[in-house]
């Protein structure tokens, strides 16, 4: 009985035997364990070599709110605005600089009304020259002998309204035009003829200062200027300005 019993513990034994090895050398399968308590700290390293210079940044201004940034560019330029309130009226400035004296003005008499008439005659009986200045020669009124009787030309002295008429007597075709600083202001014609008769003609018109009006022949000439018949021109000042 007892050597029965040992013979199952030696075979019992047998089988245990490499069992044991095989645990010993395969990697356990189970669950994880709990993590182990940390380390001590190590030690500090040793410093590492100095790195390059870093670009400079924007200038701080100081203060913990946010920096300024750079400058940007101009904007474009917005729509004007609404106008504002008069300001109030300044000091008024230092008087200018006097300026050049003016031009002479017209010669004149205090309170007395510039005045200006004419009335000449043609005191020969041959006809006037053709396509030339008709010349009245004998003088009846030329106040400031603003009529020339050597030019056959009346010269504005005061410039304003004038009122021109002449009086002819013909015995053959006329043709007589009134000019302005050899400008034709009209023609005055009469083409009758073998008839002693009279012509006239006249007209209002605004001169200036030193502007000359005469009478001038053209093709037809027939004036007469005897003593019984003369042919007149006048003119006179209706208004000054």
């Amino acid at each position: 009985m007892h050597h029965h019993c040992l013979l199952v513990i030696g075979a019992l034994l047998s089988l245990a035997v490499p069992l044991l090895v095989a645990m010993e050398t395969c990697p356990a399968t189970g669950m994880p364990g709990m993590p182990g308590i940390p380390g001590m700290p190590g030690k500090d390293g040793r410093d590492g070599e100095k790195g390059e210079k870093g670009r400079s940044g924007t200038p701080w201004d100081g203060g913990l709110g946010p920096q300024k940034g750079e400058k940007g560019e101009p904007g474009q330029m917005g729509w004007p605005g609404k106008r504002g309130q008069s300001g109030e009226q300044g000091i008024s400035g230092l008087p200018g600089v006097p300026g050049n004296p003016g031009e002479p003005g017209d010669p004149g008499t205090v309170g007395i009304q510039p005045k200006a008439a004419f009335s000449v005659a043609r005191g020969t009986n041959e006809y006037p020259d053709k396509s030339s200045v008709i010349r009245f020669t004998s003088v009846i009124t030329n106040l400031n002998d603003d009529y020339s009787t050597e030019t056959g030309r009346f010269r504005c002295r005061v410039p304003g309204t004038y009122y021109f008429v002449f009086h002819a007597s013909l015995e053959d075709r006329l043709c007589v035009l009134m000019k302005l600083d050899d400008n034709l202001l009209t023609p005055f014609c009469d083409h009758r003829r073998n008839r002693r008769q009279v012509t006239s003609g006249s007209l209002a018109v605004y001169l200036s200062r030193g502007q000359e009006v005469w009478l001038e022949t053209k093709d037809y000439r027939g004036m007469r200027g005897k003593p019984a018949g003369y042919s007149i021109f006048s003119g006179f000042l209706l208004h000054s300005h």
